[in-house]
């Protein structure tokens, strides 16, 4: 009998296929509140997981059922997402809405991605 080896579920470069926009917000200017995009921080290809039809009650339960998470490739130094930073997603039915990052952590089954959690605002 052949021993069981577990094999993790595989990201590669070919799963990588929706553009990303990581943008830092600035305030308005003049009198009127409010913040709008106009510095972009970082552009990335980005594999898209929204919630799990299994984890669908739970999600709706926590009040997460907008949230998606983002695997892309892990720019080590060169860029670092943080809570302050916005996502734009440039696929059908992600284009009319801002995201922001609520988690980031590393792909522990490929130390060359990381995953980035983030919530719609609106």
């Amino acid at each position: 009998m052949q021993p069981f080896r577990y094999k993790p579920p595989n990201t590669n470069t070919g799963d990588l296929r929706t553009p990303v926009t990581f943008y830092k917000p600035s305030p308005n200017e003049g009198p009127e509140p409010g913040e709008h995009m106009d510095s972009v921080l970082y552009e990335a290809m980005a594999k898209i997981d929204t919630v799990w039809m299994k984890d669908i009650e739970v999600a709706k339960a926590n009040g997460t059922l907008s949230d998606v998470t983002l695997t892309i490739r892990d720019p080590k130094s060169t860029f670092i997402p943080t809570n302050k930073h916005y996502i734009a997603i440039d696929a059908d039915g992600y284009r009319d809405n801002r995201y922001n990052v609520k988690h980031v952590q590393p792909d522990l089954q490929n130390r060359q991605f990381i995953k980035v959690v983030a919530r719609v605002v609106t």
